[in-house]
């Protein structure tokens, strides 16, 4: 029986990997391909932009829906049926030829992808419940790692059509969902069901989270994920200023992308080792100091330092922040998810918004301040409660 639900497990965490991957290979692809997408619809930076805003929306939406229908029981459908949605959202995607048409499928994109993140999410809570030590980091790794595969195949067919592309990678994605659907039921199973005292499986509240402290976690998730959309929107842009030519300026977020890939994949150890609020203050620490160092230095080099020093610090941080969420039910995870999305999008605008009126290396300050408000608060997020 118990070499039964090891086996369980095994199997659960590697399709939670597969799931993870694959959502990240979907996202970038879907994002290195925005110039084609807008060429074909024949849509204005303007039109670009709103079609961004409804998937954000439709993401959003998708978050709070998924939250509410994350119950255990229902985890196996919402994985199948959000990965083949996804698959199939992409698919029209790649076929609009309008802004009307973009615009209902980006939002229906962003509902599937928001069903899918919550699902994914709390079905890897209770599979790292029951694990019995870390594995968050490592599944938000293989989403790194599929985003950046996502994006090198994005760049390999670039004088391929969109569509042949998204098309076949939704192809891929909805066989490979529907081959596992089976495998699916374990996230479910009574195997692999965590202890609880006191409170039913499928409540909400497993090992307790105020709200008070729900809103922390939210916040702190919205200062990572604003630097994060700030590197992904503006390392770029800074290395440009620097003089630096337009493959070393992509070489920034590449290497912040490398760096953030290789600190969740050794994070499960040293959590392990020294607990996750150690490890999140730690690397936020390194976040801001890199990142300030970095703009501070105003040399290609440094700036090319500090944007990694940025990504390897802040690494650590969504994982732990979303296990923590984790005590709460998928509602907490939809709530600290949604929360931070609000920093990713709002981040780089904010930051355009102070660089207009001082300078792009002083706006970049920002991201290292609110890495450093996240060194201060870890503990107090993070720390389990004591009985």
């Amino acid at each position: 029986m118990r070499q039964t639900a090891v086996s369980e497990l095994v199997r659960s965490r590697r399709l939670l990997t597969g799931y993870f991957a694959g959502l990240g290979v979907v996202m970038a692809v879907w994002g290195a391909r925005m110039p084609a997408i807008q060429n074909a619809a024949e849509v204005t930076t303007g039109g670009l932009a709103l079609v961004l805003l409804a998937a954000a929306l439709g993401m959003v939406a998708g978050l709070q829906a998924g939250g509410r229908l994350a119950r255990p029981a229902r985890l196996p459908a919402l994985l199948t049926g959000g990965g083949i949605a996804l698959a199939a959202c992409l698919a029209v995607l790649g076929l609009c030829s309008s802004l009307a048409s973009l615009l209902a499928a980006a939002f229906v994109f962003g509902v599937a992808h928001g069903i899918l993140d919550v699902a994914a999410n709390a079905a890897a809570v209770r599979c790292q419940d029951v694990h019995g030590r870390p594995i968050m980091g490592r599944l938000h790794a293989s989403y790194s790692l599929g985003a950046l595969l996502g994006a090198a195949l994005a760049a390999a067919t670039a004088h391929t059509s969109h569509t042949v592309l998204f098309t076949t990678v939704a192809a891929c994605a909805a066989a490979a969902t529907g081959a596992t659907a089976r495998l699916t039921r374990t996230v479910a199973s009574p195997a692999h069901e965590p202890v609880h005292h006191g409170a039913a499986p499928d409540s909400d509240e497993r090992e307790g989270l105020s709200r008070r402290r729900l809103w922390l976690l939210g916040a702190l998730a919205a200062a990572t994920l604003l630097g994060e959309g700030t590197a992904a929107d503006w390392a770029a842009v800074h290395l440009h200023g620097l003089g630096a030519t337009a493959a070393v300026g992509a070489a920034a977020y590449a290497l912040y992308s490398a760096a953030m890939a290789t600190g969740r994949l050794t994070a499960d150890q040293l959590i392990a080792r020294f607990g996750a609020p150690t490890v999140v203050r730690t690397g936020a620490v390194l976040a801001a100091l890199g990142l300030t160092l970095g703009m501070a230095g105003s040399t290609i080099t440094f700036a090319l330092l500090g944007w990694t020093a940025f990504g390897l610090g802040l690494s650590v941080t969504i994982p732990s922040l979303i296990t923590a969420a984790g005590a709460g039910g998928p509602r907490a995870v939809a709530t600290v998810a949604v929360t931070g999305y609000v920093g990713l999008l709002a981040g780089p605008a904010l930051i355009g918004a102070l660089a207009a009126v001082t300078t792009l290396s002083t706006a970049l300050l920002l991201p290292a301040l609110l890495a450093a408000a996240v060194a201060v608060l870890a503990h107090r997020a993070l720390e389990k409660p004591t009985p």
